[in-house]
């Protein structure tokens, strides 16, 4: 009896101790860069029988990122962005119904939900993975700000072989820096994130041209990209 009391104290001290360390991880990123995310260490290890071994990951704060690429990548993966709580419903419910149908899954992870994955996730589909991704989709929904979750995101996506953030990829793809993006690079690059390791911004494909032109489309549509509560402080 006291070694089954034992095992459940600790094993709520765990969790308990686990729970305060995620927030204080949180707390932590709304300030300063993320230097580097598990999906960085899973590929250099898978990378360590090969010539290619490293990443490039350089980060700059997103006023130094064009606000074309800010803009391709909502129009493209994520267009209620700036509206919702971290969770698209009408996608997820898509999901859902298309995974009855034995279909591909396809638009359901918000970019928000993308950032919490890369950040402090491993690349998984179980359903424990999934459901850490909801929970830290909801703390970095609440800890930080539209504008934050952008600035990490672009700066911890893969966007080409060993090429994590905006400005690694920018200086990847169209050798500049990711300041200088014309709508149509940022679109490029924005059309390879479902699969950057099999697809190439530049030079593009037929089938990334016509991704390009819809973004660009998109783009146009979307029109002047405004953050909510832009003007207030994060505190």
């Amino acid at each position: 009896m006291k070694f089954i009391k034992r095992f459940f104290r600790f094993v709520f001290k765990t969790l308990f101790w686990l729970f305060v360390f995620s927030i204080v991880v949180v707390v932590i990123f709304k300030w300063t860069p993320v230097p580097i995310t598990p999906l960085m260490a899973i590929r250099n290890i898978e990378q360590s029988n090969t010539s290619k071994n490293g990443w490039e990951h350089d980060w700059v704060p997103l006023e130094e990122v064009s606000i074309n690429i800010q803009l391709a990548v909502i129009c493209s993966e994520d267009q209620l962005f700036l509206s919702h709580n971290g969770f698209d419903i009408k996608a997820i419910e898509k999901a859902y119904e298309n995974n009855k149908k034995g279909k591909q899954l396809k638009g359901a992870s918000t970019i928000s939900q993308q950032t919490a994955k890369n950040v402090f996730l491993w690349p998984d589909r179980s359903w424990l993975r999934k459901g850490l991704e909801t929970y830290f989709t909801f703390l970095i929904e609440l800890i930080w700000s539209k504008e934050r979750i952008m600035e990490v995101y672009l700066n911890s996506i893969e966007m080409g072989p060993g090429i994590y953030g905006i400005e690694a990829a920018s200086q990847y793809w169209f050798k500049k820096s990711a300041a200088d993006l014309t709508k149509y690079e940022a679109a490029a690059i924005a059309s390879i994130l479902p699969n950057p390791l099999r697809y190439k911004a530049n030079p593009a494909t037929s089938y990334i041209q016509g991704r390009k032109s819809w973004i660009v489309k998109q783009m146009s549509y979307f029109g002047a990209l405004k953050y909510p509560n832009r003007d207030k402080k994060n505190d």
